[in-house]
């Protein structure tokens, strides 16, 4: 959740990024996805899991990712396993959390810089519409 940046001078917005880029520096442990409880039927005809309206057995972890366009889960012992899941999943957050906050500020930092002032801006064009130019003609294809 970004902060209200408007009203605020440029010294602060340079300030600021530069105390959120230093936090970058603490970041632990990470990975994306999600942590998701799942109840499941165990299949016997006799456990109480399979009469109706049981949730089934659980819960149980996994952890849901997206990974070259497909759902990846993985299965999550209870204990230290899904503890430290829990904390890097977590962590991963707190990282997104800032890298929206940092993207807040920088985009207050343009909108407030002068353009006279801006760092690599291009040079003026004195009035001229970019473009090819005149008479410059794709060259044929090869043969």
């Amino acid at each position: 959740m970004a902060a209200d940046l408007s009203g605020r001078d440029l010294a602060w917005l340079e300030r600021r990024r530069a105390e959120l880029l230093a936090l970058f520096a603490q970041v632990g442990d990470f990975r994306r996805g999600a942590l998701n409880p799942v109840w499941r039927k165990c299949g016997k005809p006799n456990c109480a899991c399979a009469q109706p309206g049981h949730r089934g057995h659980g819960p149980q972890w996994n952890l849901t990712r997206r990974a070259g366009g497909k759902t990846v889960n993985v299965h999550l012992r209870p204990g230290p396993e899904l503890e430290k899941a829990r904390r890097e999943v977590a962590e991963h957050q707190r990282f997104a959390d800032l890298v929206e906050e940092v993207s807040a500020v920088s985009e207050a930092i343009c909108a407030a810089r002068p353009p006279a002032a801006a760092v690599g801006a291009p040079p003026d064009q004195g009035g001229q519409r970019g473009g090819s130019g005149r008479g410059w003609r794709r060259p044929p294809p090869p043969r």
